[in-house]
This record gives structure tokens, sequence and C-alpha cells, in this order.
């Protein structure tokens, strides 16, 4: 069935006018039952620092309708310190208590247009969190820790029993509880001020067992001492929300590489913890490497060291239940410049990373499609780019987002996570494409 609809896929492109590349031969999916329809869960992380720069806020996700096509919302990131607790901080690269809670927004940039003052207890990205929830009850958000950044000191964390025990307390009490420091002279902040905001945690540890960001710390036990750290927060979590009449969830973002798998992740044991789990969909290849490639091809190719087929087909090996698994979508490409005309620029030599708008090698889905060039589908690796210029961009279309939820469904998968929300267009082009590919 697969092959029938990958083939109708094509030929519709193809009379639209976009550019198919030479299919080449794709390794056999995973089998499962299809999940059941409307149980699909539609993640989509909010930056914390997306709010500057990009002055993409909390706003953005009603005016965008990607508030109404979603079901979780992850908040990027809570941080960890050397004491292995969580903290709010206003220091450069250590932590944004001002991004979170300190400030005001005004009745312009509001979600339900009233402006913040200086009596309430909660200002910033939490306050704008909890209106949002209130306009769309169906919506959970979750705090997600650590990231590529804040992951340094995960491992002494969930180091011993004692250690993980504190560290999740911690976390409850600050962002469950709700019970915010005052820091400097804002007025924002004390307890039970953020009460109501997060309906659990997201963990995002990169990566447990493997090297990540220059610095982190790593041991062969994290691959157990994650599944111990995540089923202390299930206790916790469990023991809290039953005395406050609440369910909260917990989940996390694991990674794509079969490597890094089996270095940090006890698959069965870690699931069972956990609500579901976000696996990394992206990534794959970047500027990194000479040669231009898929950064977030679906299925694996001749050409291709990774595939979100690959991740999927390892964590269900190993004991992951179909239902539980979520994969990522990119919302965003990664760029080489340089690159010569052969194969459309595929797999090609090039000089170096793209220029993005932020960063070398790197730009929101919503810049790619406004640059020059023609696009090119691959629909048996599950893949697009643009050529154009010498400059080669690796990104999701929403022709291969609905390739990628087709395979959800297909698959009996859990749903899909977009990282991250800002990289999207203004009416939430992406959101939308894999809200309906799960509808």
């Amino acid at each position: 069935m697969r092959s029938i609809r990958v083939a109708l896929v094509a030929l519709a492109l193809v009379a639209s006018g976009v550019a198919v590349s030479a299919p080449t031969a794709a390794a056999a999916g995973p089998t499962a039952d299809a999940a059941a329809v409307g149980d699909y869960v539609k993640v989509g992380y909010f930056t914390q620092w997306g709010i500057y720069r990009r002055n993409f806020l909390v706003r953005n996700l009603v005016t965008s309708g990607m508030a109404e096509d979603l079901t979780h919302i992850n908040y990027a990131f809570a941080n960890v310190g050397p004491d292995g607790r969580c903290f709010e901080a206003n220091e450069a690269g250590v932590g944004d208590a001002w991004a979170d809670y300190q400030k005001r927004f005004k009745a312009s940039e509001s979600v339900d247009g009233v402006g913040d003052v200086v009596s309430q207890p909660l200002a910033g990205n939490f306050n704008q969190l909890r209106k949002l929830k209130a306009m769309h009850p169906h919506l959970k958000v979750m705090l997600s820790i650590g990231g590529w950044t804040w992951s340094r000191y995960l491992s002494d964390a969930a180091l011993t029993p004692a250690s993980r025990q504190a560290m999740v307390s911690s976390c409850i009490d600050m962002f469950i509880k709700g019970n915010l420091p005052f820091i400097g002279t804002s007025p924002h902040g004390g307890p039970g001020s953020a009460f109501g905001v997060f309906d659990g945690f997201d963990l995002d540890w990169e990566w447990p067992g493997s090297p990540g960001e220059v610095g982190n710390i790593v041991r062969p036990e994290d691959k157990q001492n994650l599944t111990l750290l995540a089923a202390e927060f299930r206790r916790q979590l469990d023991a809290y929300g039953a005395s406050v009449g609440r369910t909260y969830q917990l989940t996390a973002f694991l990674p794509a590489d079969p490597v890094k798998i089996d270095a940090g992740i006890e698959v069965a044991p870690l699931f069972g913890q956990l609500d579901f789990a976000t696996i990394q969909g992206y990534d794959f290849t970047g500027a990194w490497n000479p040669v231009t490639g898929h950064q977030s091809n679906l299925h694996s190719t001749p050409q291709t060291q990774y595939s979100v087929e690959l991740a999927v087909n390892t964590y269900l090996s190993q004991g992951a239940p179909a239902s539980k698994i979520v994969i990522g979508i990119p919302f965003y490409g990664r760029g080489w410049t340089g690159v010569g005309t052969a194969n459309n620029g595929l797999f090609q030599p090039a000089s170096g990373p793209a220029r993005g708008t932020f960063e070398a090698g790197v730009d929101d889905y919503e810049k790619v499609i406004g640059k020059s060039g023609t696009v090119f589908y691959d629909p048996v690796a599950g893949a697009s780019w643009k050529f154009g210029n010498r400059a080669f961009w690796s990104y999701d279309t929403p022709q291969v987002i609905a390739q990628k939820m087709a395979y959800v469904q297909a698959n009996g998968l859990g749903g899909a996570m977009a990282w991250s929300l800002d990289g999207d267009t203004p009416d939430g082009q992406l959101t939308s494409a894999v809200a309906a590919g799960l509808s």
C-alpha cells in the first residue's frame, strides 16, 4: 500500500509542477495496526528565546491557528544547576526568568488582549500560556528540562536516589506547585504564582551515556539512571496530582541514532514510565558534513545513514509500544553553499554552510520557502530540498509532512512533534499539515 500511496503523491506533485527526484530503494517499515483516529498527539515546542529576534509570542499561537491544531506545547527549556535542582535566574546562558515570568506584555501582545500590570503575581510567557490554556482547554503545556545547552548536570542529578528525589522535588515545587522565586526588583513570583501553568514535564536530556554539548557530564550508568529518574518523576507527579485532584504527564525527547539509543536508553523500562516519547526526526546531517544530504528523511536509502524509519524500528525492536512513539518534524532547514549542479545538488560536495538568518547553515521554514531555487521531492526517501544559486536546503514541505503523517497512521504510532513553532509561517502552514495528516 505504501508504494501505491507514494506513487500517487509523486504523480500529483509532477502534475503541479514540483520537480521530483529519481527514487531510490527504501527499506520496509514496521508493521502495526493503525492508531485510532483522533487519538494522535500533536506536540509543538515553544522556545523561551523566540520572543526576542523572532518576535514569536504566545499570542502567535492563537493568530496562526496553531493552538487549535496542537494537543501539547512543550516550553523550552528549564535548567538544572550544579546542585542537581531546577532553578530560575536572570543570567545570560544560564536562565531567563524575565522571559519566563517577569516580562509584562502589552495588550496588543497578550493572548486575550489584556495587558499585564505590576501587581499581578505572574507575568511573562508563563502567564500567557496560562491564558492560552483558558482559551483552549484541550491544550496540555509541558515544561521541557535540559535541551542541547542545559543538559550539563543531568547525569549528576540522576546519579543517586537522593539526587533524583531532590531534583524532582525542586522541579515540581517550582513549576507544578508554582512556587517561583522573587528575583531582583521584579514584583512577579511568589508561592503558588505559577500553579496551573504546566501539566507535566518533558525530559530532554541530550544525551544520556553519549556526548552532547561540550562540557556535559556523561557516565555509562546514565542509561539506567534515566529510567530511575523518570520513575521518580512519575512517582512524585502521581502523588502530588492525587493530592490536588489533577493528573500530570511525563514525556521524554529521545535520540534517533541507534548508537545513542543503545548507549543511553533502556527502551522498554523507560517507555513504561512515560505517557509518550518524542523521537528526534531531524539533524541527520548538516553543514558540518562537506556533502549535502537529507536532514530529516522518513525512509532509509543506500545513500543515507539515518532516517525516521530506522529510529522507529530500533525503538520497536527493543520493546517500545508503537502508540507511545511520536516522531519529530523540523520546522527549519539545513543548508550548504558552493554546491555543484549534479543530481540537482543532492549528495554533492559543498564549500560550507549556506547563509541563515540567525545562524549559518540553518534557517526557519518561513525563511527557506522565500529563498530562490527549485523544490525537489523524493517520495521514496520521504524528503525534499530546494536548490538554486549553488545553495542547497534540506527541509520538510507540507507534502513531506503528509507522507510522514500517513506513515504514523499506517504504523500505529502516537503522533508527531515539531521543533519549533517559531519556524512556521504566520498562518501555521506546517502545523496545519501535521493536524490535517492526523485528523
